[in-house]
């Protein structure tokens, strides 16, 4: 029986073994978590979803408090269209969070960022232009494009002079959107390294309508797979989402795909970014506890746990301090869902908001739970503690169960 180590992804001259690490923001696929995965030969991937916050973790600086600060006349001001990123610093923060993790990287693999689109900034363009512009000046091996079609993005950086060296890829959930982003890309001359395919069993957003559920992911991949034979087109596919053990891993291997992105069983490792307390309420999840629901003022739906505390918090907009998500215009659809709840209730101390929900605030404070559909077996994966708590698992330890295992067997952490 195959293992993934029977296998070899190929991205030009470079040979890897055939795991990626998804990107999941903010700062959950952390530096440390993607420096495992290079170290043993893979890709791991950081993200640049609410970089300056990051930034202010990881290395005190300030660049939120001094957002806030600058703009804090306007937070009882329902228009927000007047709070702007300062892209100097902006591009500061991402190069300083890339640099690090470059100049910390060992082994033969590689590391990349996920790019999300919809974190439009009130200044969609510019912003995206700045974030992936400073991520190739800091080093980055690849660019991930996700969350959005990515139909403009590749002439943002055309001019760039790594345009043409850095591993580029786009996150698609189907033929078409890979057919549109080619279609709009032609024009710089270039095509995408790799395609990562989401299916709907992935967790956070989800590039698919509520009707998730009728749609799967090898009938997906294998669509992509045999247009882009028909095309001759050589494009490495990547699935991802529900990829569990090593065997899931060698089903979509033998079936062409040339790696898969895995996410959900790193959620649970020591070197991810989610505290503590937050990777039990994981190992305890049962398949019931888990929803996917349209609370997110990206238009996406969305996955989580259904305990999780973005869910109903009727918090104020934090735009000034944050603001990850206004549209050019300064719109967020979390704001217009508080301001109706507030006037609905002119005399309560508390508000509850159900339809939407600060994503920027919930997500630095991971109190946004989001998971992949298989997170309910977690608790198979690891040992239970006399107190009852779940043992967590070293991140090494689950990449080689991937690389190694076969029939359908997880390693058990000592």
């Amino acid at each position: 029986m195959k293992r993934v180590d029977d296998f070899r992804l190929r991205l030009g001259q470079k040979e890897l073994v055939p795991i990626m690490i998804g990107g999941m923001g903010v700062d959950i696929s952390t530096a440390e978590l993607s420096l495992v995965a290079a170290r043993l030969g893979g890709i791991g991937h950081i993200s640049d979803a609410m970089v300056p916050t990051v930034s202010d973790r990881r290395f005190k600086t300030k660049y939120v408090k001094d957002k806030l600060q600058q703009y804090k006349f306007n937070v009882a001001n329902s228009d927000k269209s007047v709070v702007q990123f300062n892209m100097g610093l902006l591009a500061e923060a991402t190069a300083r969070h890339v640099g690090a993790t470059m100049e910390a990287k060992q082994g033969d693999g590689l590391i990349f960022i996920n790019c999300m689109e919809k974190l439009t900034m009130n200044a969609p363009k510019e912003t995206l232009r700045v974030r992936l512009t400073a991520a190739l000046d800091a080093g980055i091996d690849g660019i991930t494009l996700a969350a959005g079609l990515h139909l403009g993005s590749f002439a943002l950086i055309e001019d760039h002079p790594r345009f043409r060296d850095a591993k580029l890829g786009i996150i698609v959930s189907s033929l078409r959107a890979l057919q549109l982003f080619l279609k709009k890309s032609a024009r710089t001359g270039r095509l995408p390294d790799y395609v990562v395919v989401e299916g709907p069993l992935a967790g956070g957003h989800l590039g698919f309508g509520m009707d998730w559920a009728q749609y799967s992911l090898p009938v997906i991949v294998a669509e992509i797979r045999d247009w882009l034979a028909e095309q001759q087109l050589d494009i490495p596919l990547i699935p991802a989402g529900g990829v569990f053990t090593g065997t899931d891993a060698v089903n979509y291997l033998e079936m062409g795909a040339a790696a898969v992105q895995v996410a959900t069983r790193f959620t649970v490792s020591r070197e991810c970014g989610l505290p503590e307390d937050v990777q039990q309420e994981y190992f305890k999840a049962s398949e019931d506890d888990i929803e996917v629901n349209q609370i997110s003022p990206t238009g996406y739906p969305m996955r989580m746990l259904k305990s999780s505390p973005a869910i109903g918090s009727g918090i104020r907009p934090n735009c000034e301090a944050y603001g990850y998500l206004l549209d050019s215009k300064g719109y967020c659809q979390y704001i217009e869902a508080y301001n109706r709840e507030v006037a609905a209730h002119p005399d309560a101390r508390k508000i509850k908001v159900f339809d939407k929900t600060c994503l920027c605030t919930h997500m630095r404070n991971f109190d946004c739970w989001t998971c992949g559909h298989y997170t309910y077996r977690l608790k198979d994966t690891t040992r239970r503690n006399e107190d009852g708590t779940y043992q967590l698992l070293d991140a090494e330890h689950v990449f080689r169960d991937y690389q190694f295992s076969a029939d359908g067997q997880i390693a058990l952490p000592e």
